[in-house]
C-alpha cells in the first residue's frame, strides 16, 4: 500500500523548472474568477549600478520571467570533460514564473495602468467592487507604482482622471455620486489621512461587510478637487528615511472610492448600482540586517512585517482553495481590511513590485512566490444592484427632480428650435447685405484683374507679331546677300543689264563690284 503523502511532501505546481514551464496564466481563465497578478520590475539604483551585482531577473515575454536564471558558458578548454561546480558559489534557482502581465525596467505607470486599473473601472460602472494592491520589499517601486510624482503621475492619479472623465460622458443619462476615504494603518493602529486624528477601530457590519468606524468621507465635485485631497493625505502620511530605500513608506495606505449611480429619470422604484474601488499601497518588508535600523524604526519595521506575513498566511490559505478552510483574517487590522478585496466579492489584481539586482535575492524571489500564490485565489463576482422603492415621504423630492428634468428638456428643446428657426430665416431671407458687399468687392476685383491680364495679352500678341516682322526681313537680306556671294557672274550681267537699260546706274554697280571683291 502506497504512503499517503502529507502537504509537506507534497510537489507544489506553482513554481516550474526552465524546461518543464506548462502552466497557464490566469489570463486564460474566465476574469471573473481568478485574482489578476502582474509584476513590475523597476531599473536599478544608483547603490546597486555601483555595486558590480548581477541581475537575479530576467524578463522573457509579457507574462514569463526566469528568477535566477542559469550562466550559459562555453565550454573552452574544458570541451569533453566534466567541470566540477565550485562548492561556495550559490546553485542557481532557474526558476520560471508566469503572470497575466510581467512590466519590464523600461515600462512605465501609463502601461502598468493601461493593464491593471483601465480595464476594471468597466466593473466598477456595472457596480462589482475593485481592488488594486501593490506588494514587494521595501525600495521596490510600489509607491512610485501607485503614487508617483508630479512629472510622472501613478495609478491612482490616471484612475481618477479616467473616473470623472467616464462620469462626464454619462451625465446625460445617469446620476453619479463619488465618495472618497483615506486611511493608514501604522503600527498595528488605523488613522484618517485627509482628517487626522485619533485611532480608528474596525467593525465587521452584515451588509457593508468590513468597515472602518469614525472614517470621514469626502465627496469631491471635480478629479482636481479629488487630486488635492490625495495630495493632502500623502502628506500626512508616515514617512521615514532608512538605508534601505530613501523615502520608505512605514505605514500601509489604503484609498477606497465609493461610486454610487442611478438612472437620471425619477421615479418611485430605481435601481442603484452601489460600487467600491481600493486601491492599496502596502508597505515593505524588511530585513534589519540590510535597514540597520533601531529603536523606533525597528519596531516599525516588525510591525510591518508582522501585518505583512498575515497578509502572506491569508494567500496562502485562500490559494489552496478548500471549502471550510479556517482564513486567518483576524491576525491583522491590515488583513481585515483587505478581507473583501481577497476573498470577497472582488475583482482584485495585485501589482508585484521586485528589484532584478541580486542584492534582494531573497526578498524578490519571496514576492514571487507570493505573487504565483495569489493568481489561483478564486472569486465569484456579484454585480452590487440595489432595488429601492422609496417612501411616500419622498415623492415631493422626485416631483421636484421630474420638474427639473422637464425644465431642463424643455430649455433643450427651445434652444434647438431657436436654432431651426434661425437656420430657416437665413435661407428664406436670402443673402445678408454685407455678405452681397464682399461678393461684389470680390467680383470688382475679378473684373479688374481679368482687364489686366487681357492688355498684358494684347500687348505680348503685338510684340510677337513685330519680331515675326522683323525676323522675315532678316531671313530676305540674309538670302539676298547669299545669292550676291555665291554667283559673281550673274552680278556682272546684272551691271551691264543696268549700264543698257538705265543710265546713271554705273556707281551702283562698281559699289557692288567692289563688295564683291572684298568678300572674295
Amino acid at each position: 500500500m502506497t504512503p499517503r503523502r502529507t502537504p509537506r511532501h507534497r510537489k507544489s505546481p506553482r513554481r516550474l523548472r526552465r524546461n518543464q514551464l506548462s502552466c497557464t496564466p490566469s489570463a486564460a481563465l474566465p476574469s471573473n474568477s481568478n485574482v489578476k497578478v502582474v509584476v513590475r520590475v523597476r531599473p536599478e539604483n544608483a547603490s546597486e549600478e555601483h555595486s558590480g551585482h548581477s541581475k537575479v531577473i530576467s524578463v522573457m515575454d509579457e507574462r514569463v520571467l526566469i528568477f535566477d536564471p542559469k550562466i550559459e558558458e562555453s565550454p573552452g578548454f574544458y570541451q569533453g570533460q566534466k567541470v566540477r561546480r565550485n562548492p561556495r558559489q550559490r546553485k542557481h534557482k532557474d526558476i520560471s514564473f508566469a503572470f497575466d502581465r510581467v512590466f519590464d525596467v523600461d515600462a512605465s505607470n501609463q502601461d502598468v495602468y493601461e493593464h491593471t486599473t483601465k480595464g476594471i473601472l468597466d466593473g466598477v460602472f456595472n457596480g462589482l467592487n475593485c481592488s488594486v494592491f501593490a506588494y514587494g520589499a521595501t525600495g521596490s517601486g510600489k509607491t512610485h507604482t501607485m503614487l508617483g510624482n508630479a512629472d510622472n503621475p501613478g495609478v491612482i492619479f490616471r484612475t481618477m482622471v479616467e473616473l470623472y472623465r467616464r462620469i462626464e460622458e454619462n451625465q446625460g443619462h445617469k446620476v453619479c455620486d463619488v465618495a472618497v476615504s483615506y486611511c493608514e494603518v501604522y503600527n498595528e493602529t488605523i488613522k484618517d489621512l485627509l482628517v487626522p486624528g485619533e485611532a480608528l477601530a474596525v467593525r465587521e457590519d452584515s451588509q457593508q461587510g468590513v468597515v472602518v468606524s469614525g472614517l470621514s468621507l469626502h465627496q469631491p465635485r471635480s478629479a482636481a478637487e479629488l487630486l488635492k485631497m490625495l495630495e493632502f493625505g500623502n502628506k500626512n502620511r508616515t514617512q521615514h528615511p532608512t538605508d534601505a530605500n530613501a523615502e520608505s513608506s512605514r505605514s500601509h495606505a489604503v484609498f477606497q472610492v465609493f461610486v454610487k449611480q442611478r438612472d437620471r429619470t425619477a421615479n418611485i422604484c430605481a435601481d442603484v448600482r452601489v460600487a467600491k474601488m481600493s486601491l492599496i499601497d502596502l508597505a515593505g518588508s524588511e530585513r534589519a540586517t540590510v535597514t540597520t535600523n533601531c529603536g523606533q524604526r525597528f519596531r516599525e519595521g516588525a510591525n510591518i512585517n508582522r501585518s505583512l506575513l498575515a497578509l502572506g498566511n491569508c494567500i496562502n490559505a485562500l490559494s489552496d482553495n478548500k471549502k471550510g478552510q479556517h482564513i486567518p483574517y483576524r491576525n491583522s487590522k491590515l488583513t481585515r481590511i483587505l478581507k473583501d478585496s481577497l476573498g470577497g466579492n472582488c475583482q482584485t489584481v495585485m501589482i508585484a513590485a521586485v528589484s532584478p539586482s541580486s542584492l534582494t535575492y531573497e526578498d524578490s524571489h519571496n514576492t514571487l512566490k507570493y505573487a504565483d500564490r495569489a493568481k489561483h485565489i478564486r472569486a465569484e463576482l456579484k454585480r452590487n444592484v440595489v432595488n429601492v422603492n422609496l417612501h411616500v415621504s419622498h415623492y415631493a423630492r422626485i416631483v421636484e427632480e421630474l420638474r427639473a428634468e422637464i425644465a431642463e428638456l424643455r430649455k433643450q428643446q427651445h434652444g434647438r428650435s431657436t436654432q431651426t428657426a434661425l437656420h430657416t430665416h437665413r435661407q428664406q431671407a436670402g443673402p445678408e447685405p454685407e455678405v452681397i458687399e464682399r461678393l461684389q468687392g470680390d467680383l470688382t476685383s475679378i473684373f479688374t484683374d481679368r482687364k489686366k491680364i487681357r492688355r498684358q495679352l494684347l500687348d505680348t500678341e503685338t510684340r510677337d507679331k513685330y519680331l515675326q516682322y522683323r525676323l522675315q526681313q532678316r531671313k530676305r537680306c540674309l538670302e539676298t546677300y547669299t545669292l550676291v556671294a555665291t554667283s559673281a557672274g550673274k552680278l556682272n550681267q546684272v551691271c551691264l543689264s543696268l549700264l543698257q537699260a538705265v543710265p546713271g546706274t554705273s556707281l551702283y554697280c562698281k559699289l557692288y563690284q567692289v563688295r564683291l571683291s572684298i568678300a572674295s
